[in-house]
């Protein structure tokens, strides 16, 4: 099980983005949801942007945060690079050097691999992988994974046909990537960098792009051109089967409950039979559903 959070955007020294955003407090919002998510994950991807401008203290933070929850959860941490991040601040403080080479590391979870790409341009905003890099993941998928891959990068190799302002800050040359992914073991490539949840195909294999921790792009703006807004944080959380992805978003954001049962229910329903639960359960006129 993974789960997949994006674009953290930490400030040094508690800052606020426009003056209106808490990063930390979003950050912290989506590890307290995850505390919740029961199994927990194996796995937490970031999948770029941890540090709005790159500042050391920003990323101290960001593993003071994230850290101790992944340990928490038995969970490993993948780090990815985005746009608003830095190679040399970011090796320095997520792997101890400080390295001005694309970040591009495979991790092992049980069997499934994953590997977070680096798809960030030094001084601009936009996603290019660079001949080498292509080459590189090539090598690495020559070998299938006994789970599988997943590809993790900050700029999603799909279209934006919801945030028209970003489309010149898109991934590059998104075909030289799709013939390395095709015919692989790459099961989701997951991304960011939109600021909102969105789904596509790419090479044949689903993409999965996770909502932002800080603030959200408004898909549907009222007269504006771009709509940065305080509301729909989300992280995705991804069950991989064999032969299938489920993808579910949980948002961050407390909503009233209008209907439910208390946990313990659980324990009785784990108790019966598939037959039972059937009756209990589906049926419209069962005490269950009655409420």
């Amino acid at each position: 099980m993974v789960a997949h959070l994006s674009d953290p955007h930490l400030l040094a020294g508690g800052a606020l983005q426009y003056d209106a955003i808490d990063p930390d407090a979003g950050l912290v919002l989506a590890l307290e949801r995850l505390r919740h998510v029961d199994p927990p994950p194996q796995v937490l991807v970031f999948t770029g942007d941890l540090a709005d401008k790159a500042e050391p203290a920003a990323y101290a933070r960001l593993r003071e945060l994230v850290e101790p929850a992944a340990e928490a959860m038995g969970a490993q941490v993948v780090w990815t690079m985005g746009n608003h991040d830095e190679r040399a601040p970011y090796s320095q403080a997520l792997f101890g050097t400080a390295s001005d080479e694309p970040q591009d590391r495979v991790i092992e979870v049980d069997g499934l691999r994953v590997v977070a790409l680096d798809t960030s341009v030094p001084g601009y905003h936009h996603g290019e992988l660079e001949p080498a890099q292509l080459a590189w993941l090539a090598d690495v998928l020559s070998t299938p994974a006994p789970h599988g891959t997943v590809l993790a990068m900050h700029h999603p190799p799909i279209p934006l046909p919801m945030l028209r302002a970003a489309e010149l800050i898109e991934l590059a040359d998104q075909d030289a990537l799709a013939a390395v992914v095709a015919g692989s073991d790459v099961r989701v490539v997951l991304g960011g960098h939109f600021h909102y949840t969105s789904w596509s195909t790419f090479a044949g294999v689903p993409v999965s792009v996770a909502s932002a921790s800080c603030y959200t792009a408004d898909p549907a703006p009222i007269e504006r051109f771009v709509s940065g807004v305080d509301g729909h944080q989300a992280f995705t959380m991804l069950h991989l089967y064999d032969g299938q992805v489920v993808h579910t978003v949980v948002p961050l954001a407390a909503a009233p409950e209008v209907t439910g049962h208390p946990s313990d229910v659980v324990a009785q329903v784990e108790a019966l039979s598939v037959e039972e639960r059937r009756e209990i359960l589906s049926r419209k006129d069962s005490e269950f559903n009655a409420g």
